[in-house]
């Protein structure tokens, strides 16, 4: 980060980096293998012979369980449907309960997904005990409850149970959910939207929060809101058997969040840093961001793409084994970039949720090697739409003036004769500019009359282009019409009229030198926009 934070600091408003997306695997470990399965039905519940039914009926208990829950707390319950993304069917419940300042269960919705479950066979030849069965694990369609939850200390997020043994539980949580919290608390005002905080009264309290997200506190609520929505167990079964859950990172991410100021054109920068992006980025740079080596046993995929997510708004992302990055920019004023993993044995870290930490660093070890590679891609031009702005009608007063085009000759003549008259400071009347254009251009008085030296006078003053010292009857170029007359001097002089004329008419001798140092350096810029469209020909 230290490369973008020079190239962007003065408009960079603050910047933060913390968890986003984190998915959470709970196990329930000794009802995960089928010799447990035969001791917990068998020998605890003392069932002879276990059968589909058998494991039915604890399906059936608990959905019985889940819709008189849904009934008492006046929880809607329902089957999602296709096509729609839960997450923003259910944002109007969600900041409702928010603003009512509740927490507790919000919605429930049913899925049919696979997952993992037990299939029972009839052993093929004949043993000792004629009600032994085969019990052997699949993956099968069945029943998955979305449990919508507002957590005091979490924050919205949502929680995937199984409705078949053995009860797999998914978390989906989000760290800027964790962290507004602990904001609150703190009485640090913020206001976020979507997952990004995108204004702080206190960037440090912002960041000594993300830094201090307790695994084991998020182990706790975890636990506390799976006794109360999972699956009921007997006391006795509780003691007979360890049916405590363990917690695996499924897939987590990492976000180093940049927030700019409103007039930054990130946007632009954004996009002509994704065109280098893809052409400079190969597998050897990809694999130096994520700090390993590719050989010939690496399995996964090692590519940049460029994916268009919406309407106008691109992702850059870079695969490497089981993780990627990526890259987006949202509404001019956020910049992303986001490492995320699916494995984390790729790092060499561990699953288990206490190693949230050491997760942490290493993530954020890969954003910023790959900010510091991308800084390089985000320092180019922009795109300005100076010329579709001039060229809009504006208004002056209650008149209406037309807008300023490259084709018009009259008001190209007349900025370029402003533009070397900029050595009178107080100034020049009308008339000192009418003879100044007769003169430069070699034109008689009826060919640029005084009544059209007025109508242009007002339009470039319309546009911006020109001001009045002390409100005297005198003209000189502003700060803004300084800049746009160089850009459509030079555009009109000295791209689209040599290149028109090297085209149509005869292209320049190369052997003759120039005598003056100021037409050497014409023909060197003239050398220079040549080789710039023979690049944009070929590019």
């Amino acid at each position: 980060m230290e490369k973008l934070t020079r190239l962007f600091g003065r408009s960079i408003r603050f910047a933060y980096h913390c968890f986003d997306r984190i998915v959470i695997r709970g196990y329930l470990s000794t009802l995960s293998r089928p010799e447990n399965i035969e001791y917990f039905f068998r020998t605890l519940k003392q069932v002879d012979c276990i059968s589909k039914q058998t494991l039915r009926q604890r399906t059936d208990q608990y959905l019985i369980w889940v819709n008189a829950y849904a009934l008492n707390h006046d929880i809607p319950i329902v089957w999602a449907e296709k096509n729609v993304r839960k997450k923003d069917a259910l944002a109007p419940l969600r900041m409702r309960m928010q603003r009512q300042g509740r927490t507790g269960v919000y919605y429930v919705l049913k899925s049919m997904e696979q997952g993992p479950s037990f299939r029972i066979v009839k052993p093929k030849f004949r043993c000792a005990d004629p009600n032994w069965r085969i019990l052997a694990p699949q993956r099968s369609r069945y029943t998955h409850l979305y449990f919508y939850v507002i957590d005091e200390v979490l924050g919205p997020f949502a929680m995937r149970i199984g409705a078949y043994l053995p009860f797999y539980a998914t978390y989906y949580l989000n760290g800027h959910d964790i962290i507004a919290p602990m904001l609150k608390s703190e009485g640090v005002r913020f206001r976020m939207k979507d997952n990004a905080f995108v204004s702080v009264s206190d960037p440090v309290a912002l960041q000594t929060a993300a830094d201090h997200i307790d695994p084991h506190r998020i182990q706790e609520r975890l636990d506390y809101w799976t006794f109360v929505l999972g699956p009921k167990f007997a006391q006795h079964e509780r003691d007979s058997m360890d049916l405590r859950r363990y917690y695996f990172i499924s897939q987590i991410e990492h976000a180093q969040n940049v927030i700019f100021k409103r007039n930054h054109p990130i946007h632009c920068i954004f996009e002509r840093s994704c065109d280098l992006g893809l052409a400079r980025i190969n597998s050897q740079r990809i694999a130096n961001i994520f700090g390993w080596r590719i050989t010939k046993h690496t399995r996964g995929k090692h590519q940049v793409v460029l994916d268009q997510m919406d309407h106008g708004h691109h992702v850059l992302r870079a695969y490497s084994k089981n993780a990627s990055v990526k890259q987006y920019e949202k509404d001019n004023t956020f910049l992303r970039i986001e490492a995320c993993s699916n494995n984390l044995k790729d790092f060499h870290l561990r699953k288990k949720l206490d190693h949230l930490p050491d997760v942490a660093d290493k993530l954020q070890a890969v954003n910023e090697r790959f900010a510091d590679a991308q800084a390089e891609n985000l320092n180019v031009e922009i795109d300005h739409p100076i010329l579709e702005n001039l060229a809009k009608p504006t208004r002056l007063k209650s008149r209406r003036m037309a807008g300023i085009r490259l084709e018009n000759d009259r008001i190209i003549r007349l900025l370029e004769v402003l533009m070397h008259s900029c050595s009178h400071l107080g100034g020049q009347s009308a008339a000192q500019i009418h003879q100044a254009v007769l003169d430069a251009h070699q034109l008689q008085p009826d060919q640029y009359t005084r009544n059209q030296l007025a109508y242009d006078l007002r339009k470039l003053k319309a546009h911006g282009l020109i001001e009045r010292p002390d409100n005297r009857y005198v003209y000189a170029l502003s700060d803004y019409g300084r800049k746009a007359a160089a850009v459509l001097v030079i555009v009109r002089n000295r791209i689209v009229g040599p290149i028109a004329g090297s085209i149509f008419v005869r292209s320049p001798d190369a052997s003759l030198k120039p005598n003056s140092i100021l037409q050497a350096q014409y023909r060197r810029t003239t050398r220079s926009f040549n080789d710039l469209v023979a690049l944009l020909k070929t590019a």
